[in-house]
């Protein structure tokens, strides 16, 4: 284990795709990890089992972050846990595309609630609750740079979470807590991967000089390196893991 055996990170949405792929990562980094999911126990519970098996520590907590005070509860658990919390690692998301002219009250206001709400919900706990030398780490999208078609109100929650990542990295001045954003390009996970053509998929991988998808493994390199030591003077960015895409 690395050096982070003592420190506590919160990752939400971490029942399977990035999320589970940066909670491996951070336990396999010493981190002691607490999976948040809103649904998936079965899978949720399994990575724990997982993480455990490899010698890491992790604790499941059910919570939807589009609720401040599931969100509150779930901080309180990891306190309650393992006496505080060093990192949150804002993951949890949902993406429903549509033209912005096709796009119904649902579509916008599931988007809003869970991708731009969730993530304040989760931002403005760990502002008040993370020990000092901590890291929040806002998962966004590569989408705000390419500004593709049907991705209009999924990429404005995203460009909102940027904003807010800029910002909240200036407030939490003398805390030596750093906040940043990881944007990934496409990735190969089911949230990605359904309802798409094997030809769009493709095409969508050669966007990018490396001519691939992203992995899940490819993202939680990245967080870890924003969670660790040598991300430690990094502060207020945004990290766009694309392979070149934007």
């Amino acid at each position: 284990m690395a050096n982070e055996s003592n420190k506590v990170a919160i990752v939400t949405g971490a029942s399977r795709g990035i999320g589970a792929a940066v909670a491996e990562r951070l336990a396999k980094d010493g981190f002691t990890v607490v999976i948040n999911y809103s649904g998936d126990t079965k899978s949720a519970e399994a990575l724990a089992r997982k993480i455990e098996s490899n010698g890491g520590r992790a604790l499941t907590a059910k919570a939807d972050v589009s609720d401040p005070s599931a969100v509150r509860g779930m901080f309180d658990a990891a306190e309650a846990a393992f006496g505080g919390v060093d990192v949150l690692v804002n993951n949890a998301g949902i993406m429903k595309l549509a033209k912005i002219a096709d796009s119904d009250d649902a579509l916008f206001d599931q988007q809003i609630a869970i991708n731009l709400k969730g993530s304040f919900n989760a931002m403005r706990e760990a502002a008040k609750r993370l020990r000092d030398g901590g890291r929040t780490i806002n998962l966004s999208t590569s989408v705000v740079g390419v500004k593709l078609e049907t991705y209009g109100v999924y990429a404005a929650t995203k460009a909102a979470i940027e904003t807010m990542t800029a910002v909240l990295s200036k407030e939490l001045r003398g805390r030596s807590i750093t906040v940043n954003a990881v944007a990934p390009g496409p990735t190969a996970t089911d949230l990605f991967l359904n309802g798409k053509s094997p030809e769009l998929i493709e095409r969508m991988a050669k966007m990018n000089p490396l001519e691939r998808l992203g992995t899940p493994e490819d993202i939680a390199a990245s967080v870890s390196f924003l969670a660790g030591p040598d991300g430690s003077w990094i502060n207020g960015q945004t990290l766009r893991p694309n392979g070149g895409m934007v």
